[in-house]
């Protein structure tokens, strides 16, 4: 399998459909491609998006955007078709998407101060890319500790897919586009952006919860019903011959 069973909606039904075949075709060619490297190339084109909203046109950052979430699958795919995955490779590519998230959304909030009129429109946008920032940063860090703590991802345990950062960077594309029609779509982005974010943690956070609260109350009743079969068990063998009769006399017919 050339995906992965995390991927989210853009990704399963976008992404993979353009990166799939770039991957397929450096292997196919018998490069010798480190993973690693792909990522760190990835990087970087995904840092230039960041840097384009801030020089240049909102919607060629955005079409950068896009490309950057496209060509981030391709060195995970390379790594699964070869054999080289590795626990490293997966901490470095998670650590440098998230310098990839920052660049990107620290640039079009830049871009959007721009177009900001008086000191408290520039509050409110800096208020604005904060919320769109740690949101993001807070999915990431989700997915992240509940691998590490719960040992699986949420979506795996019937996660809502509403912010993954395919989402989010489509999203991001999607505004910046809209910005050369409509000038306030930077803003009207982060504002989506924020409140994806916050709700998908939200709405996770709850479906963990209840999962792992309903596993431990699981728990608990088996071990208090194995417990008082035990109980049960050797007041039988204690009875001898009239353990049926005792039991019921002791226990009740309810037990």
């Amino acid at each position: 399998m050339i995906g992965k069973p995390t991927d989210g909606p853009i990704s399963r039904y976008i992404n993979r459909k353009l990166s799939a075949p770039i991957s397929r075709f450096i292997v196919s060619r018998r490069w010798d491609v480190d993973p690693n490297i792909v990522t760190i190339m990835t990087t970087v084109f995904g840092i230039i998006a960041g840097a384009l909203y801030v020089i240049t046109y909102p919607w060629i950052a955005g079409i950068m955007v896009q490309l950057a979430s496209v060509l981030d699958g391709v060195d995970g795919e390379i790594a699964r078709i070869t054999n080289k995955q590795s626990k490293f490779g997966g901490f470095f590519d998670s650590l440098l998407d998230r310098f990839v998230d920052i660049a990107i959304l620290i640039g079009l909030s830049v871009s959007a101060l721009v177009i900001s009129e008086g000191p408290n429109e520039v509050k409110v946008i800096f208020f604005l890319s904060m919320i769109a920032l740690s949101g993001s940063l807070l999915v990431s860090f989700m997915n992240a500790r509940s691998e590490a703590s719960l040992g699986t991802h949420p979506s795996k345990v019937g996660g809502v897919p509403l912010a993954t950062r395919d989402v989010r960077l489509f999203i991001v594309f999607i505004g910046s586009i809209m910005s050369a029609f409509y000038v306030e779509a930077l803003i009207w982005t982060l504002i989506v952006v924020g409140v994806m974010t916050y709700t998908h943690v939200l709405l996770n956070l709850g479906i963990l919860s209840k999962r792992f609260w309903t596993r431990k109350e699981n728990r608990a009743l088996i071990h208090k019903e194995s417990a008082r079969n035990i109980g049960v068990a050797e007041l039988e063998e204690v009875c001898g011959g009239s353990s049926g009769r005792a039991t019921k006399e002791i226990l009740g017919d309810n037990r």
